[in-house]
């Protein structure tokens, strides 16, 4: 984590929202060909597949929305287009396959998004409360600031009128 210039904190893992594509696209890639499977499986035809697709993309977005992860408009888009580029030749390739094969081939496209996926929950779980320890901290830090401050402003006003009075006890040395 970093605090950028407007005062935020800002994630430096790999797993941090990007502005357009980011290692979270990965995920969306590989949703998007399970998606393509499963469709495929339940013997879609190819126009219903795309809209069920596309409806199942866009709703994951909205979710995402509503948990209230942080996203551009571009990502949030890519992650669609990046699920539906995925989802397109899966959907016509599956064909090409054998059941089997097909089958191997989406539980191992299953295992490996759910593992990304779960490794990108966790390194958010943690920079979650990596950032909750440091903005507790920078309010403890602003806080003892504020409380120095208005010391120092009183010790410097209290100068300043004994001055003013011309006292000649007016020089000592503030600690």
């Amino acid at each position: 984590m970093r605090l950028n210039r407007s005062g935020k904190l800002q994630r430096t893992d790999i797993w941090r929202e990007g502005n357009y594509l980011d290692l979270w696209s990965v995920p969306h890639l590989l949703s998007g060909s399970a998606v393509g499977f499963s469709l495929y499986f339940f013997d879609f035809a190819f126009n219903a597949a795309f809209v069920i697709a596309l409806l199942l993309l866009i709703g994951y977005e909205m979710f995402e929305v509503i948990v209230k992860i942080d996203e551009t408009k571009w990502n949030r888009t890519l992650d669609v287009v990046v699920g539906m580029a995925s989802f397109v030749p899966t959907f016509f390739v599956a064909s090409y396959l054998s059941f089997w094969s097909a089958v191997y081939v989406f539980g191992l496209v299953l295992v490996v998004d759910a593992v990304l996926s779960f490794l990108g929950w966790h390194a958010s779980q943690k920079a979650a409360v990596l950032e909750a320890s440091l903005r507790a901290e920078l309010e403890r830090e602003r806080q003892l600031f504020m409380k120095r401050r208005a010391l120092i402003q009183k010790r410097w006003h209290n100068r300043r009128f004994r001055m003013r009075r011309h006292e000649p006890n007016a020089e000592v040395e503030v600690k």
